[in-house]
């Protein structure tokens, strides 16, 4: 009887680590890659650049600090917001945007 119990006890160690291995490869490990591409992506964030910001907004790159950058919205030249790089969400390279 005790070894059935045991054998029971193992299994649901067995199933408890694979539910963990599928919500890792399903939920974790998509979620990481995501972060890595979103930080190589304003890595080479560089001035000239089009972007669109998290709300939607379309602007310039005019300047850069470590974290912030000051972004050119829209043809007004006098509309120049400063923002967190993590506020951009898709860059378009300058040489992209001219051909």
């Amino acid at each position: 009887m005790e070894a059935s119990g045991a054998a029971g006890t193992g299994m649901m160690i067995l199933w408890i680590v694979v539910v963990f291995g599928i919500m890792y490869f399903l939920m974790i490990r998509p979620q990481k890659k995501e972060q890595k591409r979103l930080q190589a992506m304003i890595n080479s964030l560089e001035v000239g650049d089009s972007i669109v910001t998290t709300s939607g907004f379309y602007g310039v790159v005019i300047d850069m600090t470590e974290e912030d950058v000051i972004v050119e919205f829209g043809n007004n030249k006098n509309c120049r917001i400063p923002m967190r790089k993590q506020a951009i969400a898709e860059v378009e390279k300058a040489e992209q945007a001219s051909a």
